[in-house]
């Protein structure tokens, strides 16, 4: 249950990283101090609020998404979320292939996710066996923000709302 907690936050994670326009006053409802300083720093605020997270893994994909480069991903230890941080800056950079990086992706769940996000479109996220994903997916690939209220975790949902689609 843990890991998939787990999984399911730092997929809320990616969702926040694909817009650049996010409202960050919604970030506040994320009760996670590292969330929450990782939704700040993408929806605006800038790479200094990565130095407020304590994980190692979010704060190297904080910085990579803020302004660093791929490389930063390379300091990411879970291989699936190194992989989601390397298609999500060539989502954001506009380079070609991208999508490629999400096979490197081994929870069925995430890969999901990622190719949807990559271009995949909404047809993926039915692929997602975990509903609070799914409906995240869903919001993500133009279901809008109304599909957040379809997320029963609050974290996420909160994050699903700071996307603010």
């Amino acid at each position: 249950m843990t890991s998939l907690l787990q999984s399911l936050l730092w997929l809320s994670c990616l969702f926040w990283t694909l817009s650049s326009h996010g409202q960050p006053s919604n970030c506040g409802f994320i009760q996670s101090s590292d969330r929450q300083a990782y939704c700040r720093a993408i929806s605006g605020g800038g790479s200094s609020h990565c130095g407020f997270i304590r994980d190692t893994d979010l704060q190297a994909r904080c910085r990579a998404e803020t302004g660093g480069s791929s490389s930063q991903c390379s300091f990411i230890r879970d291989h699936d979320m190194q992989a989601a941080c390397r298609a999500n800056l060539g989502r954001s950079n506009a380079s070609s292939g991208s999508s490629g990086q999400c096979g490197f992706i081994q929870n069925p769940d995430q890969q999901a996710y990622c190719r949807a996000t990559s271009g995949g479109g909404s047809g993926q996220c039915g692929f997602i066996r975990d509903s609070d994903l799914q409906a995240m997916c869903r919001a993500e690939t133009g279901g809008g923000s109304g599909q957040c209220g379809f997320i029963s975790d609050r974290d996420m949902q909160a994050a699903c709302r700071a996307k603010g689609r």
